[in-house]
């Protein structure tokens, strides 16, 4: 299983924006892929830990827990990302 967390917070327009990404590009993976794929979503509101690291950068999209874009993300660099985490996960 591969989580993806996206963590952003209410009335931001790039974490809308970040959200419709990785909802098309989970949607449009291989569904052997994309069913191994967990979406969370966290906000910087909820979270006194999260608002103090990443405040200024988010929208914040983590797989695995390490850190793959802040402020921008690129639908096919987190296709190439998602692709090689499952090619991993399946190796491991």
């Amino acid at each position: 299983m591969t989580t993806l967390t996206l963590i952003g917070k209410p009335d931001c327009h790039l974490c809308d924006v970040a959200e419709q990404i990785v909802e098309t590009v989970v949607g449009e993976l291989p569904t052997a892929v994309a069913d191994r794929v967990i979406v969370e979503q966290a906000s910087i509101a909820d979270d006194a830990a999260l608002f103090e690291r990443w405040w200024e950068k988010i929208p914040v999209v983590l797989i695995d827990g390490e850190l793959h874009a802040h402020w921008r993300v690129s639908a096919d660099r987190l296709r190439a990302a998602l692709l090689a985490a499952d090619t991993e996960g399946a190796s491991a």
